[in-house]
């Protein structure tokens, strides 16, 4: 049986790098989402928009998907717990907004 020793040293590199490269990988996931389409049956049952400010009936003051506790993107995107595996735009807005903690 071949043994191999690995020192501490190189086993706490290891881990660190796998630690740092866990957000990359995220990172890269989310902005290989696809956008969600105003025209997807979900969204048009949400009244999901691009832009809070064009919401029918409009939007209540300050409600947007950067706003919103599903939200879980940066200022300008990210994915949304709603929209399972899909990317809303931070001004967006729908009917499943919920304030933030």
């Amino acid at each position: 049986m071949l043994e191999s020793k690995i020192g501490r040293r190189s086993l706490l590199k290891g881990a660190l790098a796998g630690l740092v490269a866990i957000p990359v990988i995220g990172i890269n996931t989310a902005a290989a989402a696809p956008a969600v389409d105003v025209n997807d049956p979900q969204a048009k049952g949400l009244g999901f928009v691009l832009d809070a400010s064009t919401a029918n009936p409009k939007a209540p003051a300050g409600q947007m998907c950067k706003s919103c506790a599903l939200y879980q993107g940066n200022d300008t995107s990210g994915p949304c717990a709603i929209f399972s595996g899909k990317v809303v735009p931070a001004k967006g807005y729908c009917r499943a907004w919920a304030k933030k903690g």
